[in-house]
Parts: structure tokens; C-alpha cells; sequence
């Protein structure tokens, strides 16, 4: 194991503070990999559950969206995190998207920002995971133009429901 310092930032406040974690090597190996001599560069996000303690990461893919885009990947974020905290922010074909516990961990949610398919609203879909079954047929995707509290509310019931 090796301890690993970084500074880490919230995604809708902006503020920061430097943090330290033990993590495995391959972890440290692949993120100077990707920081310094991969295809593109990327940063990466590093997730920190202080329940578990453990240490994920993923490459950072909402700051790299347009507006406003951007703004309701951060928001739906905070919305998902807080209404299940134990699910796993990951990449799903290069969508953020956020998963069940376990090594195997299948995605439950995802975004998918507008211009993926160059479509007029980004979408926050959930897999054949989510628990969302109502009879014979149900929403799977929801259109997103835009967020408030109202929408934001939504999202947290669809989550909580969907992980139940």
C-alpha cells in the first residue's frame, strides 16, 4: 500500500482541502499514468468513503461537459450522493454514472449529457438494475432541460426507490 496526498475539491461549491490515503499501488501507477503520459490527459476524481474506507476514483468526465450540462451533472450528483451514499460514481460508456457496492457492481443510474447523441436534453436513465418496475411498463429515462428543487426532489425518490 502507499499513501497518496491530494488536494480535493467539491464539485458544486468549488472549496477545497488536502486530504492523505493509503491506497494500492496500481492505483497511484494509474493515476500518474493517465495524469502525465495517457491518450488524453485526463484528470481523475478520487472518491473517499468514510464509512468504508476505502479510496475509488474515476476519470473526470462532468467538468469536461458543456453548459449547462455541466451545471445539472454537478447537481444531480449532489442529488444522487446524498439519497444513496453508497453507491459507486463510475463511468459507464463514458457517461458518469453510479453503481451497487461489490467489485461486480452493476450500474444502477446514469447522465448522459445532451451532446452525446447531439440531442436537445441531457438524460438520467437507470438501468435494468433500478427497481423502478410499475406493472408492465415504465419510465426508464427522464429528460432533463433543467433542474430545481421540484426535479431535484424527483430524482432523490427515483433513487431511493430504485436502490430499495
Amino acid at each position: 500500500m502507499t499513501r497518496l496526498s491530494f488536494e480535493l475539491v467539491d464539485p458544486n461549491s468549488g472549496e477545497g482541502a488536502s486530504a492523505e490515503a493509503v491506497v494500492d499501488p496500481k492505483l497511484v501507477e494509474d493515476l500518474n499514468f493517465y495524469r502525465t503520459q495517457g491518450p488524453t490527459r485526463k484528470a481523475f476524481l478520487i472518491w473517499i468513503d468514510t464509512v468504508k474506507g476505502e479510496v475509488s476514483w474515476q476519470l473526470r468526465k462532468i467538468p469536461e461537459l458543456s453548459e449547462p450540462d455541466r451545471s445539472m451533472a454537478r447537481r444531480v450528483h449532489a442529488v444522487i450522493r446524498a439519497a444513496a451514499p453508497f453507491l459507486s460514481p463510475r463511468l459507464w460508456y463514458g457517461m458518469p454514472a453510479y453503481a451497487l457496492p461489490g467489485k461486480d457492481g452493476k450500474v444502477v443510474c446514469f447522465f448522459q449529457d445532451a451532446a452525446k447523441f447531439k440531442v436537445r436534453y441531457a438524460t438520467l436513465g437507470f438501468s435494468d438494475k433500478a427497481k423502478l418496475d410499475e406493472g408492465n411498463m415504465w419510465p426508464a429515462a427522464f429528460a432533463l432541460k433543467g433542474l430545481t428543487a421540484a426535479e431535484e426532489a424527483k430524482i432523490a425518490a427515483l433513487v431511493k426507490r430504485a436502490v430499495s
